[in-house]
């Protein structure tokens, strides 16, 4: 990913914090039958004790139909996460005033994930990442959804159908371009402009 040294973002709680709070992955793969992409919902935790070597960024987790090619990719994998983005009006510039020597451009956080994907069919380790992907989106439901409002057997029937997915991450790259290469005025302008993902971006670059 092109990452101009101004919009660069290495630091772990700003990029596992974009993961947690946009979920949804796409899935880069190259394989006999050229690219592929997947998107799936992951998590994101710490490397287990013992194989922070492995994984130095974390480990993202995840499951998939077992219809899906996917969990049978060896091979190095990336997966994509989108954070919030806004078209930048120039107007908002001061210079557009001054000089008119401005153009449009985009603000938008992402972040790179790369690492080995490896599958996993134990069905306990498949159902505890559902319940907690279940309690994770549930949470703001005036009545969250438990696998127990399902039918007796239908989760364990569905379990069968499905193949975990880890993938210990090796680099991890974030490009956050939130107009920290304009000045404190415009910069504040331009937050004070943005709905509030996009402010909330801005704002959690400058203070962390």
């Amino acid at each position: 990913m092109y990452g101009p040294s101004c919009f660069d973002e290495i630091r772990p709680a700003l990029l596992h914090g974009l993961i947690d709070a946009h979920p949804l992955g796409a899935v880069v793969t190259h394989g006999d039958a050229g690219l592929d992409a997947n998107h799936i919902p992951f998590v994101i935790d710490p490397a287990d004790a013992g194989a922070e070597a492995d994984a130095p960024f974390g480990i993202l987790r995840a499951h998939v139909a077992r219809a899906n090619p996917l969990w049978r990719h060896e091979g190095e994998t990336l997966v994509v996460f989108q954070g919030p983005s806004a078209y930048i009006t120039p107007a908002l510039y001061e210079d557009k005033k001054i000089n008119g020597k401005v153009v449009p451009t985009y603000n938008y956080a992402v972040v790179h994930a790369h690492g080995t994907l490896r599958a996993i069919e134990d069905p306990a380790w498949i159902l505890a990442l559902l319940a907690r992907l279940t309690a994770r989106h549930e949470a703001a439901q005036a009545a969250p959804w438990t696998m127990d409002d399902a039918p007796p057997g239908f989760i364990e029937r569905l379990v069968k159908m499905i193949v975990g997915i880890e993938i210990p991450v090796t680099r991890m790259h974030g490009k956050w371009k939130v107009s920290q290469n304009r000045s404190q005025n415009d910069h504040q302008t331009v937050m004070a402009a943005m709905d509030a993902p996009m402010a909330q971006a801005m704002r959690r670059r400058t203070e962390a």
